[in-house]
């Protein structure tokens, strides 16, 4: 049973006990939920003709909700009327979005006035409410009413202290708009907050408040790569480029490139930093690739040495560091097809992808069998597939009864692909048993069963 249909039948049964409303109150999904539920699963001679009158139901009950959610405009309208239905905040503001155009101006109206007085968390959850009614057709209207409302300290940290995650973003927003959070609250916000989006408000906003820029420094320990760029932009403001330049081999491509702009606004070349980096013993996985950003083809020779490196994540980073700095050596990559770590072999795979051609195919072959890891086996069959269109051919055969069934798949999908005309290409080896054209989609259709 949905969750409309489920809220909107213990509804209905609170509603002829007398009871509240049977719902998490806090949480603005469940008085959509009703909304539509009652709306939908409900009819009308399944209640009472009582309640069809405003005046029945006692405001807060189950039966007063019902009113407020009813599939009549009328009876909708009406419960609106009562001088209580602001104790139901939340369906006030789903109403504001209504289809019928009494009711939305009605709702409207009694917003308008029940806002000033409602509590702060009220005020939270109906925000929370409206920022989900927004999409609708009419829903702009509650959520443009509220952002106009919340202005009081009160009412702010009411939004940011809200479960929701759309109320909180709203929330630090009008904080940040009315000036409610001090630089290095910010600051602490950005650095220690779950959600990206306020991480960016908070961050933003410290950087264009913050006067002393030591104040920012906490940006600088933090795991989210966008504030951490944020913190190592503001030393720019500090001056403090040796700090800057400890970034150079963060694993953030974009905190290396705000480490690098620092530098150069006071006058210091990174490159020869970034060469200093990839050498010695303690070489960091980001130095490969800052040097592959900004290096040239004569920094290749740091990086070849890199490829014998302890560390797994430095000699995957290498590859592509050399990949991205344009190396005509491509073949130098292949022992690495047999590296235990899967990430190496990624990055080598892919530098060797484009001369695929010029490996010998049958030692290709031999890291396709079975008994091979399957990071090297993946690695061997994008590497045939690239090969010479015989190979290729051969490869995807081979494996249209492989155990793995990820690579059974995309052979057979890439065998579906070829089409009876490209069967066998001009240079496959007409005696070799299995590559005829004859067999070859009873073979593949005998694998699929």
């Amino acid at each position: 049973m949905s969750r409309e249909r489920e809220l909107a039948r213990t509804t209905l049964q609170a509603a002829r006990a007398g009871a509240p409303v049977p719902l998490d109150a806090a949480d603005p999904r469940e008085w959509a939920a009703l909304d539509s539920g009652v709306r939908l699963h409900l009819m009308r001679e399944e209640l009472p003709t009582a309640w069809l009158h405003a005046g029945e139901p006692a405001p807060g009950d189950a039966a007063f909700a019902i009113a407020l959610c009813h599939a009549s405009g009328h009876v909708r309208e009406a419960a609106l009327r009562h001088p209580g239905a602001a104790a139901l905040l939340s369906l006030v503001i789903l109403r504001c979005a209504d289809w019928a155009g009494p009711v939305r101006e009605r709702a409207r109206t009694l917003l308008d006035r029940a806002l000033p007085a409602a509590a702060p968390e009220t005020v939270a959850l109906g925000t929370a409410v409206a920022l989900r009614a927004a999409g609708r057709k009419h829903g702009a209207h509650a959520r443009d009413l509220l952002a106009e409302h919340v202005r009081s300290p009160g009412l702010i940290d009411a939004l940011l202290a809200s479960p929701d995650r759309d109320a909180r973003r709203f929330g630090h927003r009008a904080a940040i708009e009315q000036d409610h959070l001090s630089p290095a609250r910010l600051v602490r916000i950005a650095a220690t907050d779950r959600d990206a989006v306020v991480q960016d408000l908070c961050a933003d906003a410290a950087l264009a408040r913050a006067q002393d820029g030591e104040v920012l420094r906490p940006l600088l320990a933090t795991r989210h790569p966008r504030v951490r760029a944020a913190g190592v932009t503001a030393l720019k403001r500090t001056g403090d480029t040796d700090e800057a330049a400890r970034f150079l081999t963060d694993r953030s491509g974009l905190v290396r490139a705000c480490a690098r702009w620092v530098l150069r606004q006071h006058g210091i070349d990174p490159l020869p930093l970034h060469r200093a980096a990839c050498t010695g013993p303690d070489v960091l996985p980001g130095a490969p690739t800052g040097l592959g950003e900004c290096g040239t083809r004569a920094d290749t020779a740091l990086l070849w040495p890199l490829l014998d490196h302890p560390r797994p994540a430095v000699r995957a980073n290498a590859v592509a560091a050399l990949r991205a700095l344009g190396t005509s050596e491509q073949e130098r990559f292949t022992p690495l097809l047999d590296d235990p770590s899967a990430s190496v072999v990624r990055e080598a795979t892919t530098a060797l992808e484009p001369v695929a051609a010029r490996l010998p195919e049958e030692w290709l072959y031999e890291r396709l069998a079975d008994d091979r890891p399957r990071h090297v086996r993946v690695s061997a069959f994008r590497l045939l597939t690239a090969h010479r269109p015989a190979a290729r051919l051969r490869c995807l055969r081979r494996l249209v009864d492989d155990p793995d069934p990820k690579l059974r798949v995309r052979a057979l999908t890439a065998l579906a692909a070829h089409g009876p005309a490209h069967e066998t290409p001009p240079d496959a080896e007409r005696g070799e048993p299995g590559t005829q054209p004859v067999g070859l989609f009873r073979r593949l259709f005998g694998a699929s069963r």
